[in-house]
């Protein structure tokens, strides 16, 4: 039996459960680092894709963003020419009451009676304008640096937006971003 879709579980209408002394199996997140490319670097500029709704993400959907900026960034700019951080940690649990469906089902299970579920997967708790990864680069590579935060930005089930977080006035008014 396959998962169930993302929209199931992106809304955050439970209180978060993370409490780890009840669960027996505990799944093992997907995200295999949460810092990329040259970590100790001094950039000039940084970037956040920032969340705009509150919403669960899963961690696939992290993982999968995680993938596709950073190997935008590695193929455009090289591997020391940035920083990617992925800034939230999933630590919700996430939790699925199974039911039987076919022929005859119905006479089978109890339904909702003690209805707790069984641990699938973790999932992030965000809130509205919380960022969730950040990109910190020099001033040549800002246009790749956005591509890369557009690249990640459909793996996340809330709409997005690009800010800058550090930036010098000057150059934010030549390249045209406003101020």
């Amino acid at each position: 039996m396959g998962k169930r879709p993302g929209h199931c579980y992106r809304l955050a209408d439970r209180p978060p459960f993370v409490r780890k002394r009840y669960i027996h199996r505990q799944p093992a997140s997907r995200i295999v680092s949460f810092d990329m490319g040259a970590t100790n670097g001094d950039f000039e500029v940084e970037l956040s894709l920032i969340g705009l709704e509150r919403c669960q993400i899963r961690h696939q959907a992290l993982e999968a963003a995680r993938i596709a900026s950073n190997r935008h960034m590695t193929k455009t700019v090289g591997r020391r020419n940035y920083h990617l951080r992925i800034r939230v940690k999933p630590f919700h649990y996430l939790r699925e009451n199974k039911m039987i469906s076919g022929a005859g089902a119905d006479r089978v299970q109890d339904g909702m009676r003690k209805a707790w579920g069984k641990v699938i997967g973790i999932a992030a708790r965000v809130r509205p304008n919380q960022p969730l990864i950040t990109i910190r680069c020099n001033r040549e590579h800002i246009k790749e640096a956005r591509r890369a935060l557009e690249k990640a930005a459909p793996k996340f089930p809330t709409p997005c937006k690009i800010v800058f977080d550090k930036i010098d006035p000057e150059l934010k008014r030549r390249l045209g971003y406003g101020i």
